[in-house]
């Protein structure tokens, strides 16, 4: 049997499709249901004082854990499982990729969630490739599949880890000491990932980004989703509103690839809240970094930043209303006209 055959029959198939789209949005959503949503229990239970969400429900190893916080820890096994599924991984593989998913989350520590991603990868190939291919598959596919994967997060989890914490470290100090010029970077390059078929939320999350570059990140998400919601409002409705504007921009993305020219108005929006942000309101992503690439998605961007606020000020709510809602809400259709008006955006264009 060759080679070709063997990995047709085993389903690994090596593409930028299975690897760079299907498995990073997978990872995504792993952080989605268990970081991000720990994160907004854990800051509405303390800002508004609810006892049920802020209660220790269980103690480990002295540790106490509310809700939340065990969401939290769960990151790890989340992503790594939805990893797996994501490369079509049989069920032995995906509940063994529980624990590597836990064990390189933490070796990865910062940038964990990139640990994970390249770990669940190998894992998830190898016990695919073992599944069902020996009369003790009950041993042998758990067996590899959490050997090589635990020994590829001894390897290699610390040092992507502390990569990907260098450069989402140099990305935060580069934004403190150029606001202007990194608070545009940094909110067109995050915000057009999230409208990209790729996970803008694990990018972020993944480098750490949180603190000013935090902050500018949301706001040229929110460009991008509360933008494309409210410009293509003739076309789509409040169906296409609230789709976008608290779900994703990725809806648009078919229409994008047929006149790349309806992307401008939410990227130059994005390039004029980015410095809004981080030069006159100087807002900081003050929760857990994934928030910094979810902009409006259930309003966890401007969450993220409202989070860490002990006595917020009149300035700072406006800030964050103007930079998530009000700014894109107004600046992304008055570009679009304009293009409509020199019909580089046509009628039905916008349509989802």
């Amino acid at each position: 049997m060759s080679l070709k055959s063997f990995l047709q029959r085993k389903d690994i198939e090596f593409s930028f499709r299975r690897y760079g789209l299907d498995a990073m949005s997978a990872m995504a959503q792993g952080l989605f249901c268990t970081l991000l949503i720990g994160t907004i229990l854990n800051t509405v239970g303390a800002q508004f004082h609810i006892g049920v969400l802020t209660r220790e429900i269980v103690n480990i190893a002295g540790k106490g854990y509310s809700i939340g916080s065990l969401a939290q820890v769960m990151a790890g096994p989340a992503m790594a499982v939805g990893i797996g599924a994501a490369l079509k991984a049989p069920i032995m593989v995906l509940l063994t990729l529980a624990p590597v998913g836990f064990a390189t989350n933490a070796l990865g520590g910062a940038g964990g969630p990139f640990a994970v991603y390249a770990v669940a990868i190998i894992a998830s190939e190898a016990g695919k490739a073992i599944s069902k291919e020996t009369r003790i598959d009950l041993l042998a596919t758990p067996f590899v599949t959490l050997s090589i994967g635990i020994l590829a997060a001894c390897l290699i989890a610390s040092p992507i880890g502390k990569a990907a914490s260098w450069l989402g470290n140099l990305i935060m100090w580069a934004t403190e000491l150029h606001p202007f010029l990194m608070g545009m970077l940094v909110a067109v390059l995050v915000g057009m990932a999230l409208t990209l078929p790729i996970s803008s939320a694990a990018i972020c999350a993944g480098l750490g980004l949180t603190g000013l570059a935090g902050g500018a990140a949301v706001a040229g998400c929110c460009a991008q989703m509360v933008g494309f919601a409210v410009m293509s409002f003739k076309e789509n409705g409040w169906g296409g509103l609230i789709s976008q504007g608290i779900g994703t921009s990725m809806l648009q993305m078919g229409n994008i690839l047929k006149n790349p020219r309806i992307w401008i108005p939410p990227t130059v929006t994005a390039m004029i809240t980015g410095p809004v942000a981080t030069c006159i309101f100087g807002l900081e992503m003050n929760g857990a970094a994934v928030n910094s690439g979810m902009g409006t998605c259930g309003l966890c961007g401007p969450i993220g930043v409202w989070t860490g606020w002990v006595s917020p000020t009149a300035f700072d709510w406006t800030g964050l209303i103007l930079v998530s809602f009000i700014l894109p809400a107004a600046i992304c259709p008055a570009l679009a006209f304009i293009l409509r008006k020199i019909n580089w955006i046509r009628p039905g264009d916008l349509k989802i």
